[in-house]
C-alpha cells in the first residue's frame, strides 16, 4: 500500500502540473496533509491574487476520499524530540515546520513527497524526491 505525505512544495507541484508529482498521486492509496502544511499553504494563499481559487482547490483537494490529515499529537511531539536531536548531533538542521513534517511522516509509516532535498538529511522518514530543490544551491 502506497502512503504518501505531501509537503508544501509537493502540492504546490501538483497544482502547478508537475508530472512527477501527478504520478505519484495518481498510484498513492492514501495521500495526506499535516495541519503544519495546510498552515503553510494557507499563509502562501493569503498574500496571492488567487487567493480564494487557492482555498477553494485545498478544500476540494482535502475533501477527497484518499486524502487525510495526519493530525499532530503527543507522539508526534516525541518524534519531533527524535528528529531535531538526531540532525543537531550531525550538524544538519532543517526548518522547524519541516521537522514537524518529517516527524508526522515518521509516526503514521508514511512517505515524503518533496521537491525540497533537505528531507534526505532526516534518515527516520524515506523520501520520494520530485527533483531540483529550493536548496540546490546551497
Amino acid at each position: 500500500m502506497s502512503r504518501l505525505l505531501l509537503d508544501t512544495s509537493a502540492y504546490s507541484a501538483l497544482f502547478r502540473g508537475d508530472e512527477l508529482a501527478r504520478e505519484a498521486l495518481r498510484t498513492a492509496d492514501e495521500v495526506y496533509l499535516t495541519p503544519v502544511v495546510i498552515g503553510e499553504l494557507l499563509s502562501g494563499f493569503g498574500g496571492g491574487r488567487r487567493r480564494a481559487a487557492n482555498e477553494a482547490g485545498l478544500r476540494d483537494f482535502l475533501a477527497e476520499p484518499r486524502v487525510r490529515v495526519a493530525a499532530i499529537d503527543e507522539e508526534t511531539s516525541v518524534r519531533y524530540a527524535v528528529i531535531v536531536g538526531s540532525l543537531s548531533k550531525a550538524g544538519t538542521p532543517i526548518p522547524t515546520n519541516d521537522v514537524w513534517i518529517a516527524a508526522s511522516a515518521m509516526q503514521h509509516g508514511l512517505e515524503v513527497l518533496t521537491a525540497d532535498a533537505h528531507y534526505a538529511r532526516v534518515p527516520q522518514i524515506v523520501v520520494r524526491a520530485l527533483g531540483a530543490s529550493r536548496e540546490a544551491a546551497a
